[in-house]
């Protein structure tokens, strides 16, 4: 058995520094104007993150940014460019009602807008979304099911993900809002032959979400050719899941990829 004492042990030693400090917070920025800079940057760099890790895929896949101006509004990529290539001047700022306020380009993946648009009505605290049509974690949504606690990466998902399984083709009409209300409070929605949407407070922190339910979709896969994957058991998943599946370790999980793809692609910035 787990005790209170051995919990607050195990999450004061999942980070370890030099000064006993923790990671750090989630950003702060002196003006509202200063934070929509910010938040279009990271969701360029995120989209170029994704494109490095093979999840760009024809005109599929959309990550929103709500804005802090504008808190009515989000940030999208347009119809049609790569994600290996977006910068933040082919952002696109939409209003909640779909029409196009701001950005060089005119079109934007209708779907991903009624999804998208349907997240960010229902949850105030969720400032940004991703899904991509990934390879893994669109083969693992035509189980219809939701993630088993079989690893690490799994159990940063135990008891705060849901399931989609009323599959209605392409998201029009009505199919956005059905997503959203899956979701619920959760970070993660699995939609059954469809794939995953994830939700952060930050670009970072639903991408890395993101980034890691696939990574866990494909250990599932990968377990399940091999075998029969053993899950951990649920009081240890909890556990685990209060360790490494809080917003701000989301948020930082995506550290060292964002520092690389801004060193190595800084053109996304233009």
């Amino acid at each position: 058995m787990i005790t209170d004492e051995a919990e607050s042990h195990a999450l004061g030693v999942l980070v370890h520094r030099k000064g006993g400090t923790t990671l750090p917070s989630m950003p702060t920025f002196p003006t509202r104007h200063t934070e929509r800079i910010h938040g279009k940057q990271r969701l360029a760099a995120a989209f170029r993150i994704l494109a490095l890790h093979g999840m760009s895929y024809g005109v599929g896949g959309h990550i929103t940014y709500r804005d802090p101006v504008l808190i009515d509004h989000f940030w999208v990529n347009p119809l049609g460019v790569d994600f290996s290539r977006i910068c933040v001047s082919d952002l696109v700022l939409v209003r909640d009602d779909g029409t196009i306020v701001e950005g060089r380009h005119s079109i934007i993946n209708g779907a991903g807008y009624a999804i998208h648009s349907s997240i960010h009505k229902a949850r105030a605290d969720v400032n940004a979304a991703a899904h991509s049509h990934s390879i893994y974690g669109t083969s693992f949504s035509t189980l219809g099911r939701k993630m088993p606690p079989i690893s690490q990466e799994a159990c940063s998902f135990y008891g705060d993900h849901e399931l989609y399984a009323e599959y209605g083709g392409a998201a029009v009409g009505t199919e956005g809002e059905c997503i959203a209300t899956a979701l619920a409070r959760a970070k993660a929605v699995i939609c059954q032959s469809h794939g995953v949407f994830t939700v952060g407070h930050t670009v970072d922190e639903a991408v890395f979400w993101f980034m890691r339910m696939e990574r866990a979709c494909q250990q599932f896969l990968l377990a399940s050719a091999a075998g029969k994957p053993l899950e951990i058991d649920h009081e240890t998943a909890t556990l685990t899941q209060k360790q490494i599946g809080k917003p701000d370790l989301g948020h930082f999980g995506l550290s060292p990829m964002m520092t690389r793809i801004l060193a190595e692609q800084p053109d996304l910035l233009e």
